[in-house]
């Protein structure tokens, strides 16, 4: 394949990456992915507050702002194609002080002129009817109804099956070490090379490289520009806590954030952050206690019940920052190439409106795109055993027993469904994480880590000294025995 001659390759499988893959898949094009790492959404996408933004924080003049709008309305339908964990489950913004109505009421109408569907001022009996948990402090507020949250990761993982199923390639741990055009009697392409001396061709690239966007320019000879990451720490609760509200709760925001929100989650636990803090090492996933127990604070002044007893896990995120918007446009220095980058927030939401976007620019460009005939959109729903009734999960049991070894018990996530996702190719701890939720409960992996280790190891094949939390070097048994 690699020395296949392809229409397009993608450098960067997070969710504009995969967004883009999967509307190109649905054309006679030949596509592939370039991702540095062992699995799809690893970087940025893995740690974000996952929310389906409201459409009120931003101008419409700017790009992410009206790409905001679009996706946001894409994901009912992405939904019933791809089966991925999504609700609208509404957006609030409390407001504790009177002179912060002042910002609220610009936000509603900036989300009026927006066109938000349903975007509401209220009233402090409305916003303590519409979410109870608010502190007695709250004066009033805003209400999104069409806001939501999903499982990033998960919206990533489906939105790549369905490019595979339909004729994209992925390539995992090629990080692109090189680029070089070439001509030849049928055009103008690219050479793409990675560290470990694989290369592809492709006629047309796409730089959704995320906080590496930059240094994939520069490597492309393209336009100069810095990348800078921001960092956000997060706090996870347990899902058996009483402070998890029904809505997603940001405070006003300030001129720097969006401030510190609390989240429900897709999946039944409670997110509470970020901070928003410029990191100098673009690698630098740290989380320190000082932050989070700002963090913490920061979330009881709107939802008092929260307690530090329902903590499970603290982890940080990465954003890509690039100034006010952004910027996502043909290269006007290297032919053939297409800059997604500073896809920070409301990048998510925005980002399947990112795809038709750049397939917009690449029918600009040139490229032909024929509708492929046979294109299927559809993910299948796949069982799962915490969500199955004692006949479900039996019916299953009498076809593979497996689905009766309850791997992770926190989760209630079986020996089936890692079987599953090792099959599909996610053989990292991480990746079977993110795919399945088995070392995302209470115990952290305390219980089911090892198991996990035995069942890769039996499907794959690798040794127990190959076993990796994220691929390259994050060996999790290293140095034992």
């Amino acid at each position: 394949m690699e020395s296949e001659l392809l229409d397009v390759a993608i450098i960067g499988c997070g969710v504009s990456g995969a967004n883009i893959a999967r509307r190109l898949c649905a054309y006679s094009i030949k596509t592939a992915i370039l991702e540095k790492a062992a699995d799809v959404s690893f970087g940025t996408s893995k740690a974000n507050s996952g929310i389906i933004h409201g459409g009120f924080h931003h101008n419409k003049k700017y790009l992410k702002a009206r790409l905001e709008m679009q996706g946001s309305l894409m994901f009912d339908q992405l939904k019933r194609e791809l089966n991925f964990p999504f609700r609208r489950c509404g957006i609030i913004v409390a407001a504790l002080h009177h002179d912060e109505m002042q910002v609220v009421e610009h936000l509603y109408m900036q989300g009026v002129e927006n066109k938000v569907i349903g975007i509401e001022l209220c009233s402090r009996q409305r916003i303590l009817e519409l979410e109870p948990k608010l502190s007695a402090d709250t004066v009033g507020g805003l209400y999104a109804p069409g806001g939501g949250i999903i499982e990033p990761y998960r919206f990533v993982f489906a939105l790549v099956e369905s490019a595979l199923k339909n004729g994209v390639r992925l390539l995992t741990n090629f990080r692109v070490s090189g680029a070089e055009r070439q001509k030849d009697g049928g055009g103008d392409y690219w050479i793409i090379r990675a560290g470990d001396n694989r290369e592809v061709k492709a006629r047309y690239v796409i730089n959704a490289a995320g906080l590496f966007a930059d240094e994939v320019s520069k490597i492309f000879g393209a336009e100069e520009f810095s990348i800078s990451a921001r960092k956000g720490e997060y706090f996870l609760l347990d899902r058996l806590t009483k402070a998890c509200p029904s809505r997603v709760v940001f405070p006003v925001p300030t001129a720097v954030s969006k401030g510190m929100l609390v989240i429900p989650t897709v999946e039944g636990t409670v997110l509470v952050g970020p901070t928003a803090d410029d990191a100098e090492d673009k690698n630098d996933f740290s989380a320190t206690a000082n932050h989070l127990e700002k963090i913490l604070v920061s979330g009881k002044t709107m939802i008092p019940s929260l307690s530090h007893n329902d903590v499970i896990a603290s982890f940080a995120g990465l954003r890509p920052c690039l100034g006010e918007d952004f910027y996502i446009a043909p290269s006007q220095k290297a032919q053939g190439l297409v800059q997604v980058a500073g896809i920070q927030s409301p990048g998510l939401t925005a980002s399947p409106a990112i795809g038709e976007y750049v397939k917009n620019i690449l029918l600009e460009m040139g490229l032909q795109l024929t509708e492929k005939p046979g294109w299927n959109p559809y993910v299948e729903d796949r069982p799962l055993a915490r969500e199955l009734d004692s006949s479900g999960l039996d019916n299953l049991i009498a076809k593979d027993k497996a689905w009766g070894n309850i791997v992770c018990r926190c989760e209630n996530v079986s020996e089936a469904e890692i079987v599953q996702a090792v099959r599909l190719g996610h053989t990292t701890l991480d990746g079977i994480k993110y795919f399945t939720r088995a070392q995302m409960g209470r115990c952290q992996g305390g219980f089911c880590t090892y198991k996990i280790i035995k069942i890769i190891m039996r499907e794959t094949g690798l040794s127990w000294d190959e076993i990796t939390k994220h691929g390259g070097e994050s060996r999790v048994l290293a140095g034992v025995l």
